[in-house]
Formats: C-alpha cells, structure tokens, sequence
C-alpha cells in the first residue's frame, strides 16, 4: 500500500479518538455536569447528527479545492474542536463543540476514502478503505482505552486536551506525506450530484448502511454501565476491556476489506447477519465475565467488519455523481446509524426495561439492513430483465 494511504490513516486515527472517547467517560461527564447518563449518551447522538449535517455541507464548500489542502483545514477544524471540548463550561457548551468538531468527520473520511481507492489497483479499493479505516480501530486499541484511563484518572477534560494534541500530529503527517496532487478538484455541479444521489439504488445503499452500523452503537454507547451493573467489572476495568474491543475492530476491518474485494453482496449480506447474531447472543452473555469480554471482542470484529462492505456497496452504485460527495452522504449515514443507534439504547433504557435489553433492540438493526439489501438486489434484478424498447426501421 501507498505511504500516503497511511497519512490518511493517521488522520482517521485522531477522528476515531474524538469520536468513540466520550463512551468511556459516560460516567465522568454526566456526573461532573450534572446530567443523566442517557443525556450523556447524546453527546455521541449530537455528534452523529453533525457528521449527517457537516458531511455534504463541508464536501460542496470545499468542492474546488485540492484535496491535500481538504483534508488539512479539516484536522484544523478537528483540533479546535477539540480544545473548545477541553475548555467547556457546561454541557451546553460541551455539546455544541462536539458539534461542531462533528463537521470535519464526515468529509474527512468522504475524500479520503476517495483519494485511498485512487492510490491502488481498482481490485483492491475496499482493502485500500480499510487500511485508511484501520486509524478507527487503532484508535480504539490506544486511544480510546489511553483516554479512558486518562479521564477517569485526571478528569474527562484531560482526555480532550490529549485528543487535541492527535490532531496536531495528524495535521503535520498529513502535510508531510500526503502528496500534493493526490487528487484534483472535481468538476461538477453539485446539484447533479444531489439528482444523482436521489436515485433509488443509492437512497436504498445509503439506508442500509444506516441500519446496518446503528446496531453496534445501540449497545456500544452503553458499554461502559453495562459492563459495570450487569457483568460485575469496576469501573477501572472498562479501560483493559476496550482493548478487547479494539482488536475486534481491527480483525474485523481488515477481513471486510478482504471478503468484499472477492464478493461484495455477499460480504454485505454476511457481515450484517453475523453482527445480528453477535447481539442476540451477547443479551445472555454478558451476565458472565469471560463471555462478555469475549462478546465485546466479537462486537467489534462483526460491526467494522461491516464498513469496507457497506462504504463499496454505496460507492458501486454511485453512477454519475462526484464521489467525494456521494462517499461523505455515506459517512454521513453510518453516523446517523450511530445517532440512531444510541437513542435507540437511551428509549430502551428510559422505558425501564434495563441495559440488557438494548442488546436485542440493536439487533433489529442490522436485520433490517439485511431485508433491505436484499430489496435492492430484488430491484436491480428487475431493472436488469427489464425489456429496451427498441425503435423498428420503419420509425
């Protein structure tokens, strides 16, 4: 793989500290602030839901630009962002920074996964994804279990003051090894790009991406009082377990990258039935200690290992658009699926029927996923047997 690839992955490192942090320090924030742990939990929603809104908004005003020079102001974005975090007040504040650290994550990932599948072979673009999307899972490997520990030692504000300082690194190693033509602007009309997008294979990629993603987030948003009220582990041993859970994400990104540059829709359909299974099972595992940290491995392996399948699904059916921004909407929709997802959890547990129960809920997800898959094979088959008018000579 290009050096360049792994400048991205840097960058996607920082974004995935930032992003799956905050899960960690659930019990820190909303007692410092003052708030609920389900209003904690909408700190990831809130987070989500700028992705969904930054991602095309940031891809069309950036449209023209050179995309060395993106991914740059971008990280710039992240690491203010991230200070703002580090300085909060109070959680209004708190959130509206998370916000709008929110807005370089969808974008970010949009071009990159475009410049990536630029760097390599056409045959291996989805294992070109999954290297740059390796920054998310190592950062749940380090940072994320480092700034577990880090906040609950020295409080959560440490943790963003450390997540600020990835971005800066990640800015510099971008500026350094990123070349500076690795990919021009693209010439197009965005509105176009909208039509295009609007197109039904797309909308119906885009939802299964969706709900295919917000299943894992149903519960891992969560993790952390589950595997304190439920499983019996002290809050200190959250951090180690998160290990557990990063090198599932690791394994299981790499081999979606695999399985879907070999046979995408079988991939697709695969990966999203064995993260279904993985939550119903893991409803009964987590009342022991061995097997709930073996589920929250397997957590992590089944729901990456959904990413490369779902990015290329989306990517494929994209026909007359302008990819950057048809591959931010896509990011943009895994973190709907992740604002999904934890509301989904937060109404399972405010209705009173307890943490365990998300687990079940979430499954529905990526089964929902699956049905739709299958309805936009079902549509493209017919699209396909479709008979051409064609014109006679007389006409």
């Amino acid at each position: 793989m290009p050096l360049a690839l792994y400048a991205l992955t840097a960058g996607a490192f920082g974004i995935g500290v930032t992003e799956f942090v905050i899960m960690g320090l659930l019990l820190q924030v909303s007692g410092d602030l003052g708030v609920s742990i389900p209003a904690a939990g909408f700190l990831i929603s809130g987070y989500a839901l700028g992705v969904v809104v930054g991602a095309p908004l940031m891809t069309v005003a950036t449209g023209r630009w050179p995309r060395k020079t993106v991914l740059l102001a971008l990280m710039a974005i992240f690491t203010l962002g991230n200070l703002a975090c580090a300085l909060a007040p109070n959680y209004a504040t708190l959130l509206a920074a998370r916000v709008f650290t929110a807005f370089a994550h969808g974008t970010f990932f949009g071009v990159g996964s475009v410049v990536a599948t630029g760097l390599v072979a056409p045959a291996r673009r989805a294992s070109a994804i999954a290297v740059m999307f390796t920054g998310l899972t190592v950062a749940n490997i380090l940072g994320v279990p480092f700034g577990t520990w880090l906040g609950q030692s020295f409080g959560w504000r440490a943790t963003f003051w450390a997540v600020s300082a990835v971005g800066v690194v990640a800015f510099a190693v971008i500026a350094l090894l990123v070349p500076r033509n690795a990919g021009a602007p693209e010439a197009g009309d965005w509105r176009a790009d909208l039509r295009a997008l609007a197109r039904a294979p797309v909308l119906l990629g885009l939802l299964t991406t969706v709900l295919g993603f917000g299943g894992m987030f149903a519960v891992f948003t969560y993790i952390a009082p589950i595997l304190t009220e439920i499983s019996g582990f002290s809050e200190k041993a959250v951090s180690p377990i998160l290990l557990v859970f990063g090198g599932g994400l690791i394994v299981g990104n790499l081999l979606g990258g695999r399985l879907a540059d070999r046979r995408l829709y079988a991939a697709l359909l695969g990966t999203l039935l064995a993260l279904t299974a993985t939550l119903v099972l893991m409803r009964f595992a987590i009342h022991d200690r061995t097997l709930a940290v073996l589920f929250v491995g397997l957590l992590g392996a089944t729901s990456f290992a959904t990413v490369p399948p779902l990015q290329m699904w989306v990517l494929d059916k994209v026909q007359g658009a302008g990819q950057s921004l048809a591959s931010s909407f896509n990011i943009g929709a895994f973190n709907l699926g992740n604002a999904a997802g934890a509301w989904l959890g937060g109404t399972v547990i405010g209705h009173g029927y307890g943490l365990g129960a998300v687990t079940w809920a979430g499954a529905l997800l990526p089964l929902a996923a699956v049905g739709v898959a299958l309805w936009a094979r079902q549509l493209e088959r017919r699209r396909a047997a479709a008979p051409v008018a064609v014109p006679c000579a007389a006409d």
